[in-house]
Order: structure tokens, then sequence, then C-alpha cells
């Protein structure tokens, strides 16, 4: 097996970026108008909580990495005025969905509002927001985003999924940008992002990807595509069996090499940060959380896996315990 330092360095100087640039995740005066950017405001947030949600779920109180990450979760849900802007929200856009999705990552830390999952469970009653017509993948993620917030149970996801790219387990050679990130957000799914970890994926998609994810990764850091590739380490961390040690050892070894010295990394390329101000924030911080995302949930399967492997001694006793 590959050690885990590198790869938890990447996680840790991806955070430590991410945490010095907290300031550029929060939301701005906009952010319940009408034409507001949500690309731009509300998906950064969610998107952090969700990556400081795992992170926290993988590690322990007493790591560095633990704290950095509740940290973040404790900025994300002040922003939202400890979730009564999600109920403001609701109220201006009830039939929205991103802001259940962004609710749901901080729920699933514990963070909730019982007045904005009352108001929305009523909305989610209504035959209106049932029948929304969406993407697979984003109607895979609504039904995710339901249970994970609490506002109701449903049966709708293996329906769900059985109407997405990667569950048609098509012709490997058809994979290209969009296919990928839609398998990735698939994975994430189903695992509730690396907290119900491998059990979830079931077995006819867990064999399609263990034969076709490591060409589909290597084609993609060849491409120098970080985001992507990032997001792809993340499902194989995702999946019953981990790829060869030396998938995983080349890959995070070119993921660290594109890693500018602050701990971000670009989208695609090598980047090119202005020297005077470093990377550009809005370029970066989406594969760098993905990096630390990836990281944790490698770090942690190859940690459980090298103890799972270790020698006992009588009464339970590793050897180095």
């Amino acid at each position: 097996m590959p050690g885990t330092r590198g790869t938890r360095q990447v996680a840790e100087d991806a955070l430590a970026w991410v945490s010095a640039h907290r300031a550029q995740f929060a939301l701005g005066e906009d952010a319940l108008a009408a034409d507001g950017q949500v690309n731009r405001s509300w998906k950064p947030l969610g998107e952090l909580a969700q990556v400081c949600a795992t992170v926290c779920r993988h590690t322990a109180p007493p790591d560095p990495l633990h704290a950095c990450a509740s940290g973040l979760m404790d900025f994300a849900w002040q922003e939202t005025g400890r979730g009564e802007l999600f109920l403001r929200l609701q109220r201006l856009e009830p039939f929205a969905t991103y802001p259940l999705e962004v609710y749901a990552a901080m729920a699933a830390a514990g963070l909730r509002h019982p007045g904005y999952e009352a108001a929305t469970a009523i909305v989610a009653r209504t035959r209106s927001w049932h029948l929304t017509e969406q993407e697979p993948t984003r109607r895979l993620g609504v039904v995710n985003a339901e249970t994970r917030s609490g506002i109701r149970q449903s049966d709708a996801l293996p329906q769900a999924l059985r109407r997405t790219w990667l569950a048609g387990l098509p012709e490997p050679w058809t994979f290209e940008q969009s296919s990928g990130y839609s398998l990735t957000h698939v994975v994430f799914h189903l695992t509730d992002w690396g907290r119900a970890g491998p059990a979830g994926v079931p077995p006819d998609l867990a064999g399609y990807l263990a034969d076709w994810l490591p060409p589909w990764l290597d084609t993609c850091l060849d491409a120098e595509m970080w985001d992507l590739g990032c997001e792809l380490l993340a499902v194989a961390a995702s999946l019953p069996l981990l790829p060869e040690p030396a998938v995983l050892r080349d890959a995070w070894a070119r993921v660290a090499a594109a890693q500018h010295p602050s701990g971000a990394i670009p989208e695609q390329g090598r980047g090119s940060p202005d020297h005077d101000s470093g990377p550009d924030f809005f370029s970066h911080y989406h594969p760098t959380l993905m990096a630390a995302f990836a990281a944790t949930l490698t770090t942690g399967r190859l940690d459980d896996g090298a103890r799972a492997a270790a020698p006992h001694r009588p009464g339970g006793q590793g050897v180095l315990g």
C-alpha cells in the first residue's frame, strides 16, 4: 500500500488554503436577492460545508485536520444565520432545490433548523415538487438531500439511480468530462459523501468502476484535469475494492505536484497565479476542496486497511500497541 503521509499532506495543505480564504466563502448582501449569483454564493458555501462535514466524520477531534474542518463548518453555519437564512430563502423560492441541498450538508453534521425543515417538508409533499423535471443525477441528489435533512423518507432513490449515466454501465470509451462529473456525484450521493461507506454502491456499479475508473483517472490526470481527477480519486476511495496501490501512488504524486505551495490546486493545467495575490479563488476553491475530500477518504481507507492487516498479539493489542 502507498504511504498515507503524502496524501494526508495534500489534505492539510488544501484545507489550510481554504481556511486562509474563508472570507471569500461568505454570503454577500445579495444572498437572498432574486437575481443573486447562486454559483458564487450559496454553491461555494455548500461545497465547503459538505467537504468539512466529511473530514470531521473521518478524523478524530484531537486531529488538527478535524479542528480546521470543524472551524470552517462553524463559519459556514454562522454565515447562514444559524439556519435562519434557509427559512427566509425557502419563503422567497419555495420550489428551489439548491437551499435544501446546501442545508442537507450542514444537517449531516448535526446543524439543524427545525423551522426550515418544517416549511420545506410541506412543499416536498406537493405534486409540483415531485414532478419537477431534473437531470437524473440532480434528482438523485435531491432525493438524498430530503433524507439527510430529515424532511421526509423516500423510496425514490433506486428509481432515480437507474436513470443515471453510470447505472446504465455505458461503453467505457464514451466517458467524457460531463459524464465523469455525473458518475462522481452518483457515487457521492450513494455513499452520502463518504459517510455511509462503500456498502452504498451496488455490486454491478462497483464492479464496473473497479474495471474502468483507473484508466479514466489516468486519462484525466494526463490532461491535467485536476478537479475531475480529484473527484475520481474520491470515488476510488468510496468503492468496496480500492484500486491497485501503484495506481493510487501515481495519482496522488501527480496531484501533489500540481498543488501550489499555498495549498491551492487549479481546476486544470498548472495555473497562472498572480505572484502578488496568489491563486485566484474561484478557479481554485473547488478542486482544492475536492483534493481535501478525496485525500481524507483515501487516507482513512488506507489506514483502516493497514490496521486490519497488522498482526495482533493475544489480548487484541496490535504489535505497536
